[in-house]
């Protein structure tokens, strides 16, 4: 079996790494790209013993049957499987079985090699992390690669610390320390190796879930999916309407429902028609049957929840119907690959998003979560180093950047003391000690280890006082008040807080550049426009952002700002405290 050319870079590149370095590290390849091929090519020319590990049967049983093609046969570890061998140079198990009984897996290893990483995390109590530790007694120099196709998770970020071009990922204990090869989708959708994806929001209707709020992993809670489903059963007629008559002419539909009651609704609505249903609860046996009698084109819809996202291969799919909300980039990625194989008479795929999740399959991930539906992945030059950053932002119609939500600049630069992340923020908190810059969320100084206080202690000690009031943010005016710019910051209760700044000489100019311009622009770290007067001022109005909170505290001529709060998350956002 040839290698494609760019899985062959891959394992070159885990070659090459893992010659000069024991940190562990990450292959990107999209779904459809042919990971297994790479695994089973790279657990050929292997020397020492190969251990591959995934969470689906499914997955153990397509790893284990490429590497028979490319070298001898593996040994499968899966209790789904019902295998259990650990005898052969190539091991391949399910992570749920061998953490279970880490004493077959006593015989050291010289290479492990993770489907699916995102799935790892760095906590050492996780599945993962303990067998990983039993096989590192067994080998101190054991090896660790991970391959997945979405590097990257809701509730942690990146899954990697450092980046091949460059860039910082994951500073806080990820659970991979290099990210050593990266292959975007266009150029496999460009050369014929996956099907041409053709995207479009819900045609006919859509579900509004705009109003939930993600957990930190990305999912929503399906009680509360259910009681907005319930005042939207019009909505769901219309989209299985749709769904059926775009299908006619389709050959096999997946259609990823919100909740388990969502998805019988939707078996409901399609009638005596050839559908099967997939769950979490549904036992092992009539899932494999469903599954089976849906690639042999028995079933033509195959609706579930949750479940088909990873370890499915049905190539004929050529309609993926998603009518789940998900805040993870990842998870959408992994549905709409279900669909991107290549199969005989298959020109493309049709992606219809009914839950309007906004996610574009062919942005990079930005390593953090989405702000808000209207954001997009935009560049952001560092102003120090000039590295190119990917951060959430909004553009405007003609695509000119609006507002970015960047803190640091990623770059990992070379500096006297070796490579290091480039110290520049966008967006950052001074300590009071030492008066350098930190992170926003940080707690303490990464320059004096001094603690950085909490703000809303802080906010709760001041507010304790007599004089002192909490304004909360609603809105931010413009005005020209005799010679003076005049900006109106206004509560939700339509009281306003003023501030007065003069344009005269060049010393109040650049005053208000270093009290106003670069605290309350939505862009930091880029070139601001030359505001030289009131009126330029006002006409550049959109370009900065009212702070959440003002401190002020009363004085004999009234109310004095005592603080700015920018970027605020905690208990005051929601509620106004006086004393």
């Amino acid at each position: 079996m040839q290698l494609r050319d760019y899985q062959q870079q891959a394992v070159d590149a885990a070659i090459a790494h893992f010659k000069q370095s024991q940190d562990s590290a990450v292959l990107v390849l999209p779904t459809g790209a042919g990971k297994s091929i790479v695994i089973a090519e790279l657990a050929r020319i292997a020397r020492g013993r190969i251990l591959v590990l995934t969470h689906v049967k499914e997955l153990v049983a397509q790893n284990a049957e490429k590497v028979g093609l490319l070298t001898d046969e593996a040994s499968i570890y899966s209790a789904g499987l019902k295998q259990k061998n650990t005898s052969n140079k190539t091991v391949v198990a399910s992570i749920q079985s061998a953490v279970k009984n880490p004493v077959k897996f006593d015989e050291p290893y010289s290479l492990v090699i993770i489907d699916e990483c995102h799935r790892v995390n760095a906590d050492k109590d996780s599945q993962y992390q303990q067998l990983l530790s039993h096989l590192k007694q067994r080998n101190p120099k054991l090896k660790l690669l991970g391959l997945t196709a979405t590097p990257y998770r809701l509730d942690s970020g990146w899954i990697y610390r450092h980046h091949y071009h460059g860039r910082m990922g994951n500073d806080q204990a990820p659970a991979f320390e290099q990210c050593i090869f990266e292959l975007p989708i266009r150029p496999l959708i460009k050369q014929g190796y996956l099907t041409e994806p053709k995207l479009f929001d819900g045609l006919s209707a859509q579900y509004d879930f705009s109003e939930l709020e993600p957990t930190a992993t990305g999912e929503y809670r399906e009680a509360e999916i259910d009681a907005l489903l319930n005042v939207a059963g019009r909505a769901t007629t219309a989209i299985v309407k749709q769904i059926t008559q775009l299908a006619s002419h389709k050959r096999g539909c997946i259609i990823f429902a919100a909740t388990i009651r969502h998805a019988q609704e939707i078996i409901n609505q399609l009638g005596d028609i050839a559908a099967g249903l997939i769950t979490a609860t549904t036992p092992s046996s009539e899932r494999d049957e469903i599954i089976e009698r849906f690639k042999q084109r028995q079933l033509k819809y195959l609706v579930n929840v949750a479940v088909l996202t990873t370890g499915f291969d049905a190539p004929h799919v050529d309609l993926i119907a998603i009518l789940r909300p998900t805040a993870s980039v990842s998870l959408f990625q992994q549905m709409i690959g279900r669909g991107l194989r290549i199969c005989e008479g298959k020109s493309d795929c049709m992606i219809i998003d009914y839950a309007a999740n906004g996610f574009d399959l062919f942005f990079p991930e930005v390593g953090q979560a989405k702000p808000d539906s209207k954001s997009v992945p935009v560049q952001v030059h560092c102003p120090v180093c000039d590295f190119a950053n990917i951060f959430w932002g909004v553009v405007d119609n003609d695509g000119d950047l609006v507002e970015h939500f960047g803190r640091r600049c990623q770059a990992i630069i070379d500096t006297k003391q070796g490579k290091q992340q480039c110290d520049f923020r966008f967006r950052s908190k001074s300590c009071p000690q030492c008066g350098m810059e930190n992170d926003i969320a940080a707690k303490i100084c990464q320059h004096c280890d001094s603690v950085l206080v909490d703000p809303d202690k802080r906010l709760k000690e001041v507010l304790q006082q007599k004089h002192h009031h909490l304004f909360r943010c609603q809105d931010m005016l413009f005005e020209k008040h005799k010679d003076k710019l005049r900006v109106r910051y206004l509560d939700n209760q339509g009281n306003d807080f003023c501030c007065y700044f003069s344009f005269q000489t060049p010393a109040q100019i650049r005053a208000f550049y270093g009290i106003f311009v670069h605290k309350h622009t939505r862009t930091p770290g880029c070139k601001q426009p030359k505001l030289a007067n009131i009126e330029q001022v006002i006409a550049a109005r959109e370009a900065f952002r009212y702070p959440d909170l003002l401190l002020l505290k009363k004085n004999k001529k009234g109310w004095e700002l005592v603080e700015r709060f920018f970027d605020y998350q905690g208990r005051f956002h929601s509620e106004q405290k006086f004393a």
